[in-house]
């Protein structure tokens, strides 16, 4: 069965940093591009970045230059640094039709 599993969710003040990761378990392929979502209360699951699997990135306008996404083996990683009260979502990884539950994070002083 496949699980895509979040962590390093948190509180964290602004301008902080966190780095969040995803290790996904069960085959599904290595192909496809992996990426990082997010939901803030209220409005719609956005796209936050994306990696291919020969490591082509792409990113949402909103977090260029300030986050980073990497991928190694199983798995997937989001450097968030000057994190700013508007970052403030559930964060999600994505692989194809495969979802985790979802990681946490609150950007507040």
């Amino acid at each position: 069965q496949v699980q895509l599993v979040e962590s390093g969710g948190g509180l964290v003040q602004p301008g902080g940093s966190l780095r969040l990761s995803c290790v996904h378990s069960g085959y599904i392929g290595s192909l496809s591009a992996m990426g990082w979502y997010r939901q803030a209360p209220g409005k719609q699951r956005e796209l936050v970045a994306s990696i291919t699997s020969i490591g082509s990135t792409n990113y949402a306008g909103s977090v260029k230059g300030r986050f980073a996404i990497t991928r190694h083996n199983k798995a997937l990683y989001l450097q968030m640094n000057s994190l700013k009260p508007e970052d403030t979502a559930e964060y999600y990884c994505n692989k194809g039709v495969y979802w985790g539950k979802g990681t946490l994070v609150t950007v507040s002083s």
